[in-house]
């Protein structure tokens, strides 16, 4: 099964499971380490040499995108991933307000 938004139980062991989530980007297995990419890109770390460790997924801010390259820079790059160099899965969380 290789729709995009569906989720494929490989394991259980009591309440844990492992699996495969399908996303339009390519699948991400679970469970996964997330490089968080909070405004776009991983402190320190290239999208090759992300490539070249495994990543399989990119965690980004939906706030902080907004704020800092914003709508406008996203879209002229191609969308979010256009703007990573990134051609794997991006999650994004809602950033909410953080102190």
């Amino acid at each position: 099964m290789n729709t995009p938004g569906t989720f494929q139980i490989h394991a259980t062991d009591g309440a844990a499971r492992t699996g495969v989530l399908q996303t339009a980007h390519g699948p991400v297995n679970t469970p996964i380490f997330m490089p968080v990419g909070t405004v776009g890109s991983v402190k320190a770390i290239a999208p090759d040499d992300l490539n070249a460790i495994g990543a399989e997924i990119i965690l980004g801010n939906t706030y902080h995108l907004y704020l800092r390259p914003g709508i406008d820079i996203i879209r002229e790059a191609g969308g979010i991933h256009g703007f990573m160099h990134w051609d794997h899965p991006v999650l994004t969380d809602s950033g909410g307000i953080q102190e």
